[in-house]
């Protein structure tokens, strides 16, 4: 008999993985199955904090599999070159992976399919990264949805897959050891692990697992509220393990309908279930818009001039606008990785319609620092700040960068954890520290325009100067 091989990818786990459970289920006792990674040189030409966190989730996994007796073994080059390699010292009859619907992912997997009928291997892709698929929930007359609130409606009356339990034992007794046989791929990758440097805190299945249950017994209840407040530890956290796929999106979905049995209407709930669905609406629209990545949705958007000053751009990376709490927000994202998803409304609506700069330099910068990075939410988000995409903030509504710090960080705690040149500026100065006096300022060890930069611009200016480049393209 030949060879079973399951591809992982972005599903680095062993529970609830849609190609590894068909896999087995397909597996007579006679059948060899090996669990294979492929290194693409296109993934890893930079060697971002996103690829550093992905690196040490792809460990926590490797180290899974060792524990089970489970061995991952490393292809590297282009999928046709790494599979070709393959074939030389595996008889492959069958592979299981989990399909990537959009982008990158999309067009590699399309070809390898093709490449793999051609020689005839049995291929089997697999839906996996969402609960429902970017042509799963679709309008009665036809067509997909391009406003969330009908497609959440819609997407709330589809039944949910259920977790897809792994048989374990029947894995290890499938599961065949080659390492011998692939020594180049496995130094690439302790090459890459090597590299890695960040402390992003969890990684991998368990630590999935166990966020999940602490979000479960408490934050879950008043996320609703909660969620808005970047100094509030009030999140599930769970987008970085969606992400590299330590943990389902159905384990996610089935563990919050389990742990909150009898509770399925509190609004935290509902909410936090609707961020699910936001995840899935998003994949729907990058498949339908797959050139969203640097092409506006809405077609009269195309032709805006954005700002090109590169001064301007640096100083909003690097969290020195003289607006609190978006320097704050950035300095989060460049040390942990990770930003509050209230603030990265605040700081992409700051760049695109305070600075009038490009909604792609803020998300190509986000998919490079961010740890959760995941393409279609991002650029979904990002062109709805900008007011450019499906569903968008309309253009006239601009978030007012000062307004929004006193209304979620009231006390000024998150500014001050990360902004700490303005900790010891009082409360009523805390989101406007240019308005203190000169003694105020000395007292408090904050000069502005010394300690700390003043503001870049005119909020009220831009947001004037925003909404007329708008009203010429409508």
């Amino acid at each position: 008999m030949g060879t079973k091989v399951v591809w992982f990818r972005k599903d680095l786990r062993l529970n609830d993985h849609t190609a590894l459970a068909k896999a087995i289920d397909n597996a007579g006792d006679n059948d060899s199955l090996l669990l294979i990674y492929q290194i693409h040189p296109a993934l890893i030409e930079n060697f971002t904090p996103r690829h550093d966190y992905y690196f040490q989730t792809l460990c926590s996994f490797v180290e899974s599999c060792e524990e089970l007796g489970t061995p991952l073994h490393f292809l590297y080059g282009e999928p046709e070159e790494a599979f070709n390699d393959l074939l030389k010292t595996e008889e492959v009859e069958e592979v299981y992976f989990n399909y990537d619907e959009t982008g990158f992912g999309k067009r590699r997997d399309d070809l390898i399919i093709q490449w793999m009928e051609n020689r005839g291997i049995g291929v089997f892709p697999a839906i996996d990264h969402h609960i429902h698929s970017a042509r799963e929930v679709n309008k009665k007359e036809g067509g997909h949805y391009k406003v969330f609130s009908p497609y959440f409606k819609q997407w709330q009356q589809l039944d949910k897959p259920k977790p897809r339990k792994i048989d374990h034992e029947k894995l290890k007794r499938l599961v065949i050891d080659r390492e011998n046989d692939f020594v180049t791929g496995r130094k690439r990758y302790e090459h890459l692990v090597g590299k890695c440097q960040g402390k992003w805190g969890g990684t991998g299945e368990k630590d999935a697992l166990d966020r999940l249950q602490w979000f479960l017994e408490g934050a879950i209840y008043d996320y609703d509220e909660d969620r808005d407040f970047p100094a509030v530890d009030g999140t599930s956290l769970m987008s970085r393990y969606l992400r590299t796929g330590a943990i389902s999106p159905r384990t996610v979905y089935s563990k919050v309908m389990e742990e909150t049995d009898g509770r399925k209407q509190q609004k935290g709930i509902e909410t936090y279930v609707q961020e699910l669905a936001w995840r899935d609406f998003y994949n729907m629209i990058y498949y339908f818009y797959p050139d969203a990545d640097d092409l506006e949705m809405v077609q009269k958007y195309r032709g805006l001039s954005w700002n090109e000053d590169e001064e301007l751009f640096r100083a909003w990376k690097q969290g020195r606008t003289g607006f609190p709490l978006i320097d704050a927000a950035m300095r989060q994202l460049n040390e942990t990785g990770w930003m509050h998803n209230r603030l990265r409304m605040a700081v992409a609506s700051f760049l695109t319609k305070d600075l009038l700069m490009d909604w792609r330099l803020g998300e190509r910068y986000f998919s490079e620092q961010l740890v959760d990075y995941d393409p279609a939410s991002n650029i979904g988000g990002w062109q709805w700040a900008a007011s450019t995409g499906t569903d968008p903030v309309p253009y006239f509504r601009v978030f007012n960068p000062t307004t929004q710090g006193e209304r979620f960080d009231p006390h000024g705690r998150f500014i001050k954890e990360w902004v700490p040149e303005l900790k010891d500026v009082p409360k009523k100065y805390i989101h406007e520290p240019g308005k203190m006096s000169d003694s105020d300022q000395w007292e408090s060890s904050c000069v502005v325009g010394e300690d700390y930069p003043e503001p870049v611009v005119d909020h009220k200016t831009m947001r004037k100067r925003a909404i007329e480049m708008f009203k010429k393209e409508t």
